[in-house]
């Protein structure tokens, strides 16, 4: 019984990332949670934003300052992007759950579609944000 116990020993208890080879839909799957994160802290950004344009114009002016700089611009394009990316994740998502699209080659495509269309998205918003302004 020892022997068995001490073989078995190095051997892991479940497995784990390190065992599997990063395939799409695991890494779309990784990253829908990942954003899903993203999108928690973003939201109290927004929350910082709205308080301060409700506080009045000094306060308003100088999250504006914050969220204008060039580190600020970078966060919120990174919130857009994590907003985009776990939009198209939570539909492929859907379509799973009503059980279409889930032969692996096209649960394969759709990972990647994820990922090019969040990307995609992301530009489309803030190239017509640039133009708007």
């Amino acid at each position: 019984m020892s022997s068995t116990t001490s073989r078995n020993a190095n051997r892991p208890l479940s497995p784990h990332l390190s065992i599997y080879k990063p395939i799409p839909t695991m890494v779309a799957s990784i990253m829908h949670r990942i954003t899903g994160v993203a999108l928690y802290s973003g939201t109290l950004l927004v929350a910082i934003w709205l308080v301060a344009a409700a506080t009045g114009p000094g306060a308003f002016n100088a999250v504006d300052g914050i969220f204008s700089s060039w580190l600020g611009l970078l966060i919120l394009f990174g919130y857009t992007w994590a907003l985009m990316q776990h939009m198209l994740g939570g539909i492929r998502h859907f379509l799973w759950d009503a059980t279409m699209l889930m032969d692996k080659q096209t649960a394969t495509t759709l990972a990647y579609a994820t990922f090019v269309g969040g990307a995609c998205l992301t530009l489309l918003i803030w190239l017509l944000a640039a133009i708007v302004r």
